[in-house]
């Protein structure tokens, strides 16, 4: 079996694309959990909730997105300055 084809005949990207997928990814989820978080916090659930939300999520990661692909090579970079990368 191809090993860029999984058992659900899913064709995985090249690992080119793994610099744009990771930010991508995390800050999908990290953006997600915040505006969740932050909205319940400073609203509560009422009646407008996903709404305000969804609409927090997507700011958020419209910032979040370009801002992780611009810092993340500096942070890979001072985390093997910090850590015993053996």
């Amino acid at each position: 079996m191809n090993n860029s084809v999984s058992r659900t005949s899913f064709r995985k990207l090249p690992t080119r694309y793994a610099a744009f997928v990771l930010p991508l990814l995390l800050s999908v989820l990290m953006t997600f959990v915040v505006s969740f978080i932050s909205t319940v916090n400073s609203q509560g659930f009422d009646s407008g909730f996903l709404g305000v939300w969804l609409r927090a999520w997507g700011v958020s990661w419209v910032i979040a997105f370009p801002t992780l692909l611009l810092v993340l090579p500096l942070v890979r970079r001072v985390t093997a300055a910090v850590v015993d990368m053996r």
